[in-house]
Order: C-alpha cells, then structure tokens, then sequence
C-alpha cells in the first residue's frame, strides 16, 4: 500500500470512530430533551418492528417535553406502549392524536450516573482510535519492512499519524467537555 493511501485510510477510519461517538453521544440525556432519546425505539406497526422516526414526527413543546405525532392515528397505541415499555422513566399522556413525553428534570444521581457513562463511552472511542493508530503503524512498520517505503518516510508518516491522533484526540476531549456541561447545567 502506498504511504498516502495508509494515512487517507487511517484519515477515514478516524473519521468513522468519530462519528460513531456523535451518534452514540445523542441518546445520552441532558437537561435539554431531544428527539433522538426516542428515536431509536421501535414500534410494531403491523406485524413489523418500525423506527418510531419513519411512522411519527417529533417536536418540542417545553425544553423537556416532546410530541409525538403519528402520522397514521392508528399506531398511536402502539407508540404509546413501546415509549413505556422503554422505562426512560418518561411521563407519556395521549392528547388529539399525540402522545406527549415529558421528561423529569435530571437528579443529582442521574447526572453522576449519565458522566460516569460519558466518561466510558468516551474512553471507547479514544481506544478505538489508538487501535487504529497501532494498526497503522505495524503496516508502515510492514512498508518499510519490505523496502516499499524509506526510513526517511517511515519516521515521516509515524509524525503525520501521531498528529491525526492527537488532533482526534483533543476533539475527543472538546466532545465530552461539551456533553459533560450539558448534563451538569441545571
């Protein structure tokens, strides 16, 4: 493998860690409801397990409660049983074709408890990075190994993979300060 497309691979691999974090982060809760704490639920729409984003559309009432509004009235129930049965300890009453999840405020035990999975989740990614980083340099190690690449580039592009790490790295780090404040502010 040529030297570029090592580090554009690695550039990729990065970049799916990174996103898999952010759409891992989104179910986390925080003072402020979102949609994407209900998302994930699948609904039996007539027979089939459905994501309850392809049957209903979702807003925000108040900065803790969320409507859900089926598009057909029929699976109302359904939405309604699924959302209880997910025990995210949400307060669900049906009004006119909605359903209405308010979400209790965050105790002080919650927001331990959601840190103390921020913490790990983000611990995750940043191992998934170094995985990739040591994969990357045992195929430099390779390259170089069977004369395809110079010492010269060797020590080239270990310095340009550790400078992607620490950037991705330092993001990381940006990420869960931010997640981290948005679970502590009150």
């Amino acid at each position: 493998m040529v030297s570029n497309e090592v580090i554009k691979k690695t550039q990729e691999d990065f970049t799916k860690a990174m996103n898999f974090l952010n759409n891992d982060l989104k179910s986390l809760r925080t003072n402020r409801v979102t949609s994407d704490y209900l998302k994930h639920l699948k609904v039996d729409v007539y027979g089939v397990n459905t994501p309850i984003e392809q049957i209903a559309s979702f807003s925000l009432l108040e900065p803790r409660t969320i409507v859900i509004e089926p598009w057909d009235k029929n699976v109302l129930k359904e939405i309604e049983r699924t959302v209880a049965a997910a025990n995210l300890g949400v307060s669900l009453s049906v009004k006119e074709n909605r359903a209405y999840a308010a979400f209790p405020p965050l105790s002080e035990e919650t927001r331990k408890h959601l840190l103390k999975i921020l913490k790990e989740k983000l611990e995750s990614a940043s191992h998934s990075l170094r995985t990739v980083r040591d994969k990357t340099r045992s195929q430099i190690v390779e390259e170089e190994k069977n004369k395809k690449i110079s010492q010269d580039e060797k020590f080239r592009l270990f310095e340009e993979l550790n400078k992607l790490t620490s950037e991705k790295e330092a993001e990381i780090v940006a990420i869960g300060q931010r997640k981290g404040r948005e679970i502590t502010i009150v």
